[in-house]
């Protein structure tokens, strides 16, 4: 089991909790929404602020790709070698998350912003790319990275817009749909009624749900 991380954080002269939510594994025949009911409906309260990893929300939408069932065509297979070693992941440093990357995106829009990304880099200037590329490739995982499928590449999740409005809707509760890692901080993908979303980000900065074994795909931030 992973080091358990500090509970509290202060952001803007406030002190915030942030409570992991333990499930049992999520797969693509679960629904987020009856999900984060079972587990938290109980202890949620008025002022509460769910924030769901991206990753959980993608698995129940049957966006874990098992790695043996994607083909891999030459363009993945000539682009991979160029992307960036980054500390917090593989990203599309593989033949199957680029291929990934072409399908969800289209080979035309992964060429250029490969273009963009070797210009950028001619003039030291990083995350053209993805500025190109767009979420939907930024938040692919590579296998072995998440344990909810461990033998799966997971996309991005489909409208996470909708998904963190649906989620609210039916429980009251403000909602964030969150990429967030280890290294990188965190990132609000969608969400509904929340004002400051950069302020859910800082909150969430040292990711407190964890990226190994904690099976906690969700939590609650509470002012404490």
């Amino acid at each position: 089991m992973a080091k358990a991380k500090s509970p509290t954080i202060e952001v803007g002269g406030m002190t915030w909790l942030r409570i992991p939510v333990r499930t049992h594994v999520i797969g693509a025949e679960d629904d987020i929404l009856a999900v984060v009911e079972k587990y938290s409906a109980e202890q949620r309260r008025p002022g509460d602020i769910y924030f769901i990893s991206e990753k959980v929300v993608a698995v129940t939408q049957g966006r874990a790709l098992p790695v043996g069932e994607i083909k891999i065509g030459l363009l993945a297979r000539l682009l991979w070698r160029f992307v960036r070693k980054v500390p917090y992941g593989i990203g599309l440093r593989s033949p199957e998350t680029m291929q990934c990357a072409i399908n969800e995106c289209g080979a035309a829009r992964i060429l250029l912003a490969s273009a963009a990304g070797a210009a950028g880099k001619l003039i030291g200037r990083r995350g053209d790319f993805y500025r190109i590329a767009g979420v939907q490739a930024a938040t692919i995982d590579a296998a072995g990275t998440s344990p909810l499928q461990s033998d799966c590449v997971i996309l991005g999740p489909l409208d996470p817009e909708a998904v963190a409005r649906r989620i609210h809707e039916a429980t009251g509760t403000p909602t964030a749909i969150v990429d967030v890692n280890d290294i990188a901080g965190g990132w609000v993908l969608g969400a509904s009624g929340i004002e400051d979303r950069k302020q859910i980000e800082a909150i969430l900065d040292d990711n407190p749900l964890g990226q190994k074994d904690e099976q906690t795909p969700f939590g609650i931030i509470r002012g404490a």
